[in-house]
């Protein structure tokens, strides 16, 4: 069962109280700012499975995850899935409407109880105008966003599958993220691990197991990644 709830628009700019001076995108609270919604924003949970928004559907808002994980994934014409991303709380999606993209590139599904915030397309726009410490943070999120894909793709050209699930597993755990990494991930199976990194999953049982011997990881019912998986990654 889901709930939908809804906040009024604030009324004054971001900054100091009364002040129009913008604030450090660093020093930025955009949850804080975006659970504000109002008219033209919508908060909705997801259970761990359910589907926020098919391939091909209209493409007419832009999603900010409070609590949670969102696979984004897509489906070839002959039906082959490929998840090309795993996002969490703090990440947005569904920025392609900004573009002029008029239908979704990719289907977003939960992998987790999740919290979303759903914002209209030209309420964001909105936003992006008249918040210039949001429209900073957003603008900064999207160029580490391309940064990320470059590097997957560069991963896909170049390393092993091994070494692209053992990157996966470190991204998926928050290392190398701003913040505590979170070595225990939420449940995930090897039949989306396999998508993600291109690969088989009789591959990726393989590595899993090998990893798991090695000291790397521990899974028994639940995943969690040691540091210490670096050594694979960097490992020529």
């Amino acid at each position: 069962m889901t709930r939908r709830r809804t906040i009024p628009v604030p009324t004054k700019p971001i900054g100091a109280a009364g002040s129009a001076e913008p604030q450090a995108a660093s020093d930025f609270d955009a949850s804080a700012f975006l659970t504000t919604a109002g008219t033209g924003k919508s908060s909705r949970e997801y259970r761990n499975g359910a589907k926020i928004f098919s391939q091909t559907d209209p493409a007419t808002s832009v999603f900010y995850i409070r609590k949670g994980k969102i696979k984004l994934s897509v489906v070839s014409q002959q039906g082959k899935e490929a998840v090309i991303a795993v996002l969490s709380a703090r990440d947005f999606f569904g920025e392609g409407c900004l573009a002029g993209q008029p239908m979704r590139m990719a289907s977003a599904t939960a992998m987790a109880d999740s919290s979303i915030l759903r914002i209209e397309k030209q309420l964001m726009i909105r936003i992006l105008h008249d918040q210039p410490a949001f429209s900073q943070m957003f603008v900064s999120y999207l160029l580490a966003r391309t940064i990320r894909v470059e590097e997957d793709l560069v991963d896909h050209l170049f390393n092993s599958s091994e070494k692209r699930l053992a990157r996966i597993l470190l991204l998926l755990a928050n290392f190398g993220k701003e913040g505590k990494p979170e070595p225990v991930i939420a449940k995930i199976s090897q039949e989306t691990l396999a998508e993600m990194v291109g690969t088989t999953r009789s591959r990726v049982s393989y590595f899993m197991n090998k990893f798991r011997k090695l000291g790397f990881i521990q899974y028994n019912g639940r995943l969690e990644v040691h540091s210490s998986l670096l050594s694979v990654v960097l490992h020529d």
